[in-house]
């Protein structure tokens, strides 16, 4: 059995999620110990327990320690299946993170599997749906996967209320992904939602945004919804043809919305700025599937986090993987080379 320290490196819920999806990969069974210790309120939270359920119901899992505050979790995997699923968070807990499991989860397993997951598509301290339809899937489906996020509600905090439908058809054989410099950039694009409330806040987080970047061709998408819970926000998308960076805000009660469109510009010419060719949120998501690929992969990113530091030590505790860090100016460099003694 691996033993994973759930308070280590970055100490949050992606320890758990990533460890809970890789014993599922591979069949090993986990115990995790000291859940978000570090945090206000420790132990496994709905969303976290939602992505563990998720996983488990995939491969048939005994599990021990699933509920809500607990700070102990054992995993022990079947084989996992394909099929369609339907998970709830109860609140609103993020959808992505959940999905996030449960895709990483099932990454080897032939044929397509569907997740409805329900919950919060647009919160604080999680990837925005957006992030995953436009900068992920794409990311994912070079690598040779197929990904569609097919129906989508956006829930916000505190009501949720939040659909997201995926579909996720992994490839027989991850393609190597090796990126170490940017194309001229093409444009930048993104999309600017609103919920529930004036449409004019869409229009002045947008304006905010064109202001930054004038010399760049801006296309935004404007997504005006209601739905169960009110909310706004946006993400960009910096294309350069051989890679494309990220950057979002998420509206606050009693914030501006020049000011989060100001945080969302301000978030991505911190990417462009570096000579990064994935930015942060990209790099520990798609370090897993790195370490699946059939060669060596390699990228930069502005910054190593807590986050990708934490996925290094995962994959090599469970895939056998080999993750260097190189600092160099402005940016750090990551190699990737995958064992496959886990299969």
């Amino acid at each position: 059995m691996i033993e994973v320290d759930g308070s280590e490196g970055e100490g949050g819920g992606q320890m758990l999620r990533t460890a809970v999806a890789l014993s599922a990969l591979t069949g090993h069974e986990v115990k995790v110990h000291g859940i978000r210790s570090n945090r206000a309120n420790p132990g496994l939270q709905p969303q976290h327990l939602c992505a563990v359920n998720g996983v488990a119901k995939m491969c048939e899992a005994r599990v021990k320690g699933a509920s809500v505050g607990s700070s102990e979790l054992e995993f022990s995997p079947g084989k996992v299946n394909a099929g369609r699923f339907r998970l709830s968070v109860g609140t609103a807990g993020s959808v992505t993170l959940v999905l996030q499991a449960c895709m990483l989860a099932s990454a080897l397993s032939p044929g397509e599997s569907r997740f409805e997951v329900l919950g919060g598509t647009n919160v604080r301290w999680s990837p925005p749906i957006d992030f995953y339809d436009r900068a992920l899937f794409p990311y994912l489906e070079r690598m040779g996967a197929r990904a569609r996020l097919t129906e989508r509600a956006r829930g916000f905090y505190p009501e949720g209320g939040g659909r997201a439908v995926t579909s996720w058809h992994p490839p027989e054989s991850y393609a190597p992904f090796s990126i170490l410099e940017r194309g001229p950039l093409k444009g930048i694009s993104g999309c600017v939602f609103v919920q529930g409330l004036p449409s004019h806040i869409g229009k002045r987080m947008g304006e905010v945004v064109r202001k930054h970047f004038l010399e760049a061709k801006v296309r935004l998408d404007d997504d005006v919804t209601q739905g169960a819970s009110k909310g706004a926000g946006l993400l960009l998308v910096a294309d350069y043809g051989t890679c494309w960076l990220c950057g979002d805000s998420l509206g606050e009660r009693g914030v501006l919305a020049e000011e989060v469109g100001e945080r969302a510009a301000e978030a991505l010419m911190g990417e462009m700025r570096s000579p990064a060719t994935l930015d942060v949120h990209s790099a520990d998501q798609l370090l897993p599937y790195m370490c699946l690929a059939t060669g060596p992969c390699s990228f930069l990113v502005r910054e190593a986090t807590g986050h990708l530091y934490a996925q290094a030590e995962m994959v090599r505790k469970f895939l056998g993987a080999r993750v260097a860090f190189t600092e160099m100016n402005g940016a750090t460099r990551v190699d990737v080379q995958p064992s496959h003694t886990y299969s």
